[in-house]
């Protein structure tokens, strides 16, 4: 097919391990793809991508007037690309005031890659060199947004996250694209099937060799030794690695009891449907 497959999650669920796995399977070379050039199509909310396609500069705009002409840069992406493009999004699925659904339905369809919110929180922490408190406050707002703060131009544009709970349902639940639905912790435990029928609701049907030799070149700890050996461009400042652990469960070790509980009293309904508090 050709159109946008968007690669959406909350922050720190996975999308650039999925990201990396999706470049070596169009590849389909005899290494892993470097870590720095990553062969999926961008990021949604990149200010670049914006710039270039509208011929306006993001920083002469409000948000909500950047966010009124995001649909139609989105519309002529899946419009006028031959093949499939694949686009990381952290922004939730939400419509402008006028109806219109942020990310264009046209040609479109979506992977959502859902991490335990537990872990979420714990990697946020350290992604963004917050305390965990901090995180969890973000994570239960209903309002907020990543790259938001009117005194600084960031390199990417606003993007509205919601609360976890909200993020995850706004794209599950969307009735305007087809979605299907990643858990991190698949990822991990059964990574030549979860990736296989992921790849396949993509259009990209793979031979098994490939998918496997993917999945291989994909494995985190090739990602820690790339960025070990050469550095990662996403890597915020002050963060000592993107690449951490990469494990479903370190959260026992990082959260209190009061802070878990926490989470799970905002967010148990949506853990629950998706076996986290199993």
């Amino acid at each position: 097919m050709s159109g946008i497959v968007w690669l959406a999650s909350y922050p720190k669920s996975g999308n650039t391990w999925f990201r990396a796995f999706i470049s070596n399977l169009l590849t389909n070379g005899d290494e892993p793809v470097d870590v720095n050039n990553l062969s999926a199509h961008g990021f949604a909310a990149a200010r670049e991508l914006f710039d270039d396609l509208t011929g306006i500069e993001a920083s002469n705009l409000t948000p909500e007037e950047i966010d009124n002409l995001r649909p139609a840069v989105f519309d002529h992406l899946g419009s006028q690309s031959e093949e499939t493009l694949f686009i990381k999004v952290h922004d939730a699925y939400t419509c402008l005031p006028d109806g219109r659904p942020l990310f264009s339905a046209a040609k479109a369809k979506a992977v959502y890659i859902v991490r335990n919110p537990l872990d979420v929180a714990v990697s946020f922490a350290h992604h963004s060199v917050r305390d965990p408190d901090t995180i969890i406050s973000w994570m239960e707002n209903k309002n907020f947004s990543f790259a938001g703060e009117p005194d600084r131009l960031d390199s990417q544009l606003r993007q509205k996250l919601l609360d976890w709970s909200g993020h995850v349902e706004s794209w599950v639940d969307c009735p305007s694209i087809e979605v299907h639905v990643v858990r991190y912790e698949d990822m991990q435990t059964n990574p030549v099937g979860t990736f296989s029928q992921a790849a396949r609701f993509a259009g990209l049907a793979g031979a098994e060799e490939s998918v496997r030799r993917a999945v291989q070149f994909s494995d985190f700890r090739i990602l820690q030794k790339q960025e070990e050996e050469k550095g990662f461009q996403e890597k915020p400042p002050g963060m000592a690695s993107f690449f951490r652990q990469g494990k479903a469960g370190g959260w026992r070790d990082q959260l209190t009891a009061p802070q878990a509980e926490r989470i799970k009293q905002v967010h148990g309904r949506v853990m629950r449907r998706f076996g986290y508090l199993d």
